[in-house]
């Protein structure tokens, strides 16, 4: 059996709300998370692509949402996917509403995008009791469709040792442990991606379990 793997990635567009945003004619995996959390590394690192996510981000373009038309190849067939950037929703006071947090248009979008398939929240994993993370969560729940799922992937695993790891593991039995120093954890989440997208079903705990020991 072959190895999911992005095949053709490239930084597609800027945008400012979902009135300037590409049309709605593939489906999307939308990656969120707090301001420092890796995102760009975790791009960059699913899409082998040293600065995929680097090159779009100049100055200014902090706040926009960046679209990235990705292809993968498995098991000789193709499957395009396009992967949406959202700006970091930063450390905000637990007094403030998660819509002060993020600026209406982002609400908006991810509020009203019918072709977003798949929500990847990215968690710190030396942090995973934040409350603002705790209040995405909780928002997305509140919202999501039947066709929509929501993940969690918690970043820099690496950074946790033996029994920090285990211990997260325990409290969140379905999210993905990734590190993307040590490049762990990026199979599953394609799997993940195919899985949702394309109804491709694999046995994935065991690739999961192998990532995790070593991250």
């Amino acid at each position: 059996m072959n190895t999911p793997r992005i095949v053709e990635a490239a930084f597609i567009k800027s945008a400012q709300s979902i009135a300037d945003s590409l049309p709605e004619n593939m489906s999307e995996v939308v990656f969120l998370g707090r301001s420092n959390v890796g995102k760009s590394s975790t791009l960059n690192g699913l899409t082998q692509r040293k600065n995929l996510a680097k090159s779009s981000s100049t100055p200014g373009k902090t706040q926009l949402i960046n679209f990235f038309e990705t292809r993968y190849l498995y098991n000789d067939q193709s499957y395009p996917v396009r992967f949406v950037d959202l700006p970091g929703f930063g450390y905000a006071k637990v007094s403030k509403s998660l819509k002060e947090v993020w600026q209406k248009n982002l609400v908006e979008f991810i509020e009203q995008r019918t072709s977003i398939r798949l929500f990847i929240h990215l968690r710190d994993a030396r942090h995973p009791h934040a409350k603002i993370d705790d209040d995405v969560q909780k928002y997305i729940a509140e919202l999501i469709r039947p066709d929509q799922r929501y993940l969690t992937v918690f970043t820099k695993m690496d950074k946790l040792n033996q029994k920090e790891r285990a211990k997260l593991k325990k409290e969140f039995p379905d999210a993905i442990m990734l590190s993307n120093m040590k490049r762990n954890g990026h199979e599953s989440v394609h799997y993940e991606i195919l899985d949702t997208i394309f109804g491709i079903s694999e046995i994935k705990d065991e690739k999961q379990e192998s990532e995790e020991g070593e991250s």
